[in-house]
């Protein structure tokens, strides 16, 4: 295992060379028996794709052993060994994939400087630039046939050419070019490079062209074609014999003319592609009939001819299979072993006694069977001697925080502390009313002693809670980063929760991490309010453990939501009427984004102001996020008192926001929202007896934008809607920063497409763990998990 194409012919080369070593010769018959041996073996990786001064080597190694006589052989035999064994070890094939992009036929440094600044900077990164599509020109078009809007390849002679100037705004020069055959004429346009292209494209000569066919006024016409032109004297029907091809089509950096690109991939491909190892175990690559990773690699920049075109669009053949499990074998070992690693450190076992069995029985409200299996799944974890790491998701208003609190309790009747730690001081304020509502249900004797520890706390308050969390006066503390301050120390912390995790650096977590007690790592619970699609989440938190709340609670109320158009403001404003006629609350939100700040709060002042005057009898608010706490606190709480009946807002109160009387979400410029986002809005209202009403105002309108809207109307399931978010932004945005310092980039897998293959690679993987849990029988694997992971992975003693 982890030997590339070009390591095995290698060892094949050698096997009979050191076997006659070993034995001094005893067991060959003849000298030529040697020779024709080494031959054959050494021929076999010369014809690989691998560098010319390795295969000039293996021809040397061949021809010493052509003219060796029986008193040299001894001589020869060893040299050609000590050659043989410098090609084999793998630092030499990395050593060559490391190379810079410059040592490519017609790349050169000026080149290769614009590649690295794509982040190609080697031939290995080239070679893994796979195509991002294929142009099908096996079968060629004629000019009659071209449709609008479609890409083609057809052969046609240029039937004049010259410079124009464009008028106008673009002015410029303009190379056009009338190309056609028997059946018409098209026109070929470049705005930019002509002087290169005219070179190229002359009068009568023939050229096989590639591009997209638009409409220009009443004619066909292509801008900036793809070019080749055919050899003087080739007939059409000749020249559609040579140039039938599936030709693979790539991400292109400024200044790299795409066929260039093309060109130095294939050199690359050609020169070095079976120096590319393959981690996969054999049985995998047997049972699923996988090419070696050199030649998949091959079928991929240059497929053959009689390849399936829709195989290869959809991303399904053997070959980007192959890549694809050897990428998420990688991914899925860091992980197992991450995970491995932390169940074998020391931790601080919590019993389940009579106090949490009570705390139960002392909330106001039944929980749910989701809650109970997650609950149990958690407190079965607390009670061992090793540290948890679990993850706990689900979707809006599924009772996370009281899991938590009940989890938090018998960590505390153990005589140990807690902490939360939360991204943003409104959430961390809304968990500490949630927790401290939860705690007064236990009346005077069994509530948990909660503090909150944010920036805003008043100093001298600041330094009061830090005094009675290190005396242990504090059974669970809710806070933000400050909780992670060097003068915060806890007198016996084993319980950590993380909300949001992915909005907090590794750092971050580590550090609260470090302040646990007797130096053992705390229990961790990390809690997400974004669904995330299952397969998805065993992938992004692999190294955790999976707990999922997908009930919710008795006698919420469902939402309906209803779309509405630039100029239906008075059915949402009938809306607003009615609910604050039947007493309940309203929240009208503005999107906020950095580029326009200043815009969206003044929109929704003007909002805010709008609504007062034209509901005179409304106490209306207004709260973003430039507030400061304090008054961001009194907003907040007047609203929740029922004091405010209308609260216009930013997107500050996404998550976290609990107030059960309010019945109606109002989202202005829906469009500008995340289907998340807009979800999590949505189960702000509906909390209470009242059903709730979400009305998103759409004024503006893209593709995008209106899957997200028709998604949110099609369902309210959070986990419904995170697929549709994971299928309409694919998984690179969708995971945003919540992947950033936690996994490594994936550059072939796509994890909406490779479902099956993550599920294949994951068992593997736990497979290859189980038998060598240290990886210690293949340093060469141990070596790639640790190259892939960089330093993500802290595995002390792998390989």
């Amino acid at each position: 295992m982890g030997e590339s194409s070009f390591q095995s012919a290698i060892v094949a080369a050698l096997r009979p060379l050191e076997f006659a070593a070993r034995d001094d010769f005893a067991k060959l018959d003849r000298v030529r028996d040697l020779e024709r041996t080494v031959s054959v073996a050494t021929q076999n990786a010369a014809e690989l794709a691998v560098p010319a001064d390795a295969k000039d080597a293996l021809k040397q190694i061949a021809a010493s052993f052509a003219a060796a006589e029986e008193g040299d052989l001894i001589v020869r035999v060893g040299k050609a060994i000590e050659a043989l064994r410098g090609l084999a070890k793998p630092e030499w094939s990395e050593r060559q994939l490391a190379s810079s992009t410059a040592i490519l036929p017609g790349l050169g440094p000026k080149r290769a400087e614009r590649l690295a600044q794509r982040a190609l900077v080697s031939v290995a990164d080239l070679l893994f630039h796979l195509p991002v599509r294929y142009d099908d020109r096996r079968s060629l078009q004629s000019v009659g046939s071209l449709e609008v809007g479609t890409r083609a390849t057809f052969v046609a002679q240029v039937l004049g050419c010259a410079f124009s100037m464009r008028r106008g705004r673009f002015r410029g020069r303009v190379f056009e070019a009338l190309v056609g055959d028997d059946t018409g004429t098209v026109t070929l346009k470049w705005f930019r490079g002509g002087d290169s292209i005219a070179k190229q494209v002359r009068k009568d000569s023939l050229l096989l062209i590639t591009g997209d066919v638009k409409r220009y006024r009443f004619d066909k016409e292509l801008a900036h074609p793809e070019i080749s032109a055919l050899t003087d004297g080739s007939s059409e029907s000749t020249a559609s014999d040579d140039v039938r091809s599936v030709t693979p089509e790539y991400v292109t950096p400024e200044g790299i003319h795409p066929r260039g690109l093309r060109r130095a991939i294939a050199a690359a491909v050609e020169r070095y592609s079976d120096l590319v190892p393959g981690h996969l175990p054999a049985n995998l690559v047997e049972k699923f009939g996988l090419p070696e990773p050199g030649e998949a690699l091959r079928e991929l920049h240059h497929p053959a001819l009689d390849v399936d075109a829709d195989e290869l669009a959809a991303g399904v053949t053997p070959a980007r299979q192959r890549l694809v499990l050897e990428e998420l074998y990688l991914l899925e070992l860091g992980l197992a072993l991450r995970r491995a690693q932390r169940a074998a450190e020391p931790g601080t076992p919590i019993a389940r006694g009579q106090r949490t069995a009570a705390t139960v029985r002392a909330l106001p409200f039944a929980l749910t069977g989701a809650q109970e299996r997650a609950l149990g799944e958690i407190l079965a974890d607390l009670s061992r001697s090793h540290p948890m790491s679990r993850l706990l998701e689900g979707d809006v208003g599924c009772g996370k925080t009281v899991v938590a609190y009940l989890a938090a309790a018998a960590v505390a009747e153990s005589g140990y502390q807690s902490a939360l730690m939360a991204p943003t001081e409104l959430l961390a304020e809304q968990h500490e009313a949630t927790l401290r509502s939860l705690a007064c249900a236990e009346g005077d004797t069994g509530g948990l002693r909660i503090a909150r520890l944010t920036a805003s706390v008043p100093s001298d308050e600041a330094a009061q809670i830090r005094r009675a969390l290190a005396a242990g006066e504090i059974d669970l503390v809710v806070g933000t980063h400050a909780l992670i301050q060097e003068s915060v120390e806890f007198r016996a912390l084993a319980f950590a929760v993380i909300d949001e995790q992915h909005r907090f650096g590794v750092a971050q977590r580590a550090a609260l991490a470090a302040k646990a007690a007797h130096g053992n790592p705390p229990h961790t619970l990390v809690m997400t309010a974004t669904p995330i699609p299952r397969t998805l989440a065993l992938t992004l938190y692999g190294d955790l453990d999976l707990s999922m709340i997908d009930e919710l609670p008795p006698g919420r109320s469902k939402t309906t939501t209803h779309l509405f158009r630039e100029g239906e403001g008075q059915q949402v404003a009938e809306l607003l009427r009615a609910a604050t006629a039947r007493g309940e609350q309203v929240y009208v939100v503005y999107p906020l984004v950095a580029e326009s700040e200043k815009i969206d709060l003044r929109a929704a002042s003007e909002s805010a102001e709008k609504i007062r005057a034209a509901f005179p009898q409304l106490t209306v608010d207004l709260v973003h996020g430039q507030l400061d706490a304090a008054s961001r606190n009194a907003v907040m709480a007047r609203f929740a008192a029922g004091e405010t009946q209308v609260l216009v807002s930013t997107t500050v109160i996404e998550v976290g926001v609990d107030v059960p009387n309010a019945s109606l979400m109002i989202v202005e410029h829906a469009e500008r929202f995340g289907l998340a986002q807009l979800h999590q809005l949505r189960g702000r209202v509906g909390r209470g007896s009242a059903p709730g009403t979400c009305a998103l105002v759409a004024r503006g309108s893209s593709e995008d934008s209106e899957a997200r809207l028709r998604a949110l109307l099609d369902t309210t399931d959070g986990f419904a809607i995170a697929e549709a978010d994971l299928k309409i932004r694919g998984p690179g945005e969708f995971l945003g920063t919540r992947q950033h310092g936690h996994l490594p980039d994936l550059h072939i897998a796509d994890l909406t497409r490779d479902v099956r293959q993550i599920a294949i690679a994951r068992e593997a993987a736990l497979q290859t763990i189980r038998r060598d849990p240290r990886l210690h029988a293949d340093p060469e694997l141990a070596r790639a998990v640790k190259s892939r992971w960089g330093d993500r992975l802290s595995l002390v003693g792998v390989g």
